[in-house]
C-alpha cells in the first residue's frame, strides 16, 4: 500500500522499497526537496518483489523504484541524481555549478558506492545477512570488511577538516556516504573520531530523521 510523505505543490511521487540502506538514499533526498511522495515499504526477499504487479513495474525485481509520472527508475544513485536534478535547489540540494566539479561529486559517488557499498559491505550483507542464499563465505566477509576498513580510513583523511565532502556543500555524495557509514555502523564497524563526527552532524539533519523513520518505521 502506497503511503503519503512530505507534502508540496509538485505532483506525488510514488517510491517502492523501504527498510534497507539503499533504499534510505532517495527517500531522504525527497525529504530534503521537501516533495510530496507515496510510499510502498515492501522489503527485499520477501516476495513482495516477486509479484506479477511489482515485476511488470519493475522486471529486475529490486527496490528501491521511482515513478514520477512517465518517468519510471530503479537503482537508489539514479533516482537521487534524477530527483535532484529535476526538483533540486540552492536551498535544498542541487547539482554543482561547474563541470569541475560535477565530475568531482561524479567521483565521490563512483568511489562510494564502488568500494564501500558494492564490493565491501553488499559482500558482508550476502554472504552473513543472505547467506541462506548466497552461502557462508567467511572468508569474504572477513576480507570485504577489511577492504571496507581501508576505504573508510582513505574517506577519513577527506573529512578531517570538512563540514561536508564537497564545497562545503551537502550533496549527493554525503547522502551516499552517510548511508555506508550507516551500514557500517550496522556492521559493528569502529568509526573513527572523525567519521563519526561528520556522520553524527549529517543525521541530525531533520530530513535524514523523517527518512529514516519512513525507511525503518514501516517495516
Amino acid at each position: 500500500m502506497l503511503q503519503g510523505g512530505a507534502m508540496s505543490d509538485q505532483p506525488m511521487i510514488e517510491i517502492w522499497g523501504a527498510g534497507t540502506m539503499r533504499t534510505l538514499r532517495p527517500l531522504w533526498v525527497l525529504e530534503e526537496l521537501g516533495l510530496a511522495y507515496q510510499l510502498a515499504p515492501i522489503g527485499p526477499r520477501t516476495g513482495e518483489t516477486q509479484t506479477e504487479e511489482y515485476t511488470e513495474l519493475n522486471p529486475k525485481q529490486k527496490i528501491p523504484l521511482l515513478k514520477d509520472g512517465s518517468v519510471k527508475l530503479s537503482e537508489s544513485v539514479a533516482m537521487s541524481r534524477y530527483l535532484i536534478e529535476r526538483y533540486g535547489d540552492e536551498e535544498s540540494l542541487s547539482i554543482p555549478a561547474t563541470i569541475e566539479a560535477r565530475a568531482k561529486e561524479d567521483e565521490w559517488v563512483c568511489y562510494v558506492y564502488g568500494e564501500l557499498d558494492e564490493t565491501s559491505l553488499y559482500v558482508m550483507r550476502r554472504h552473513r545477512d543472505l547467506h541462506t542464499i548466497y552461502g557462508v563465505a567467511e572468508n569474504a566477509v572477513d576480507s570485504a570488511k577489511t577492504y571496507a576498513e581501508k576505504h573508510l580510513a582513505v574517506v577519513d583523511g577527506f573529512v578531517a577538516d570538512k563540514e561536508f565532502l564537497l564545497e562545503n556543500r551537502f550533496g549527493l555524495a554525503d547522502i551516499l556516504l552517510v548511508s555506508c557509514l550507516d551500514w557500517a555502523k550496522a556492521y559493528g564497524f569502529d568509526l573513527s573520531p572523525n567519521l563519526k563526527r561528520y556522520r553524527d552532524r549529517l543525521i541530525a539533519r531533520p530530513a535524514y530523521q523523517r527518512a529514516h523513520a519512513r525507511n525503518y518505521g514501516n517495516r
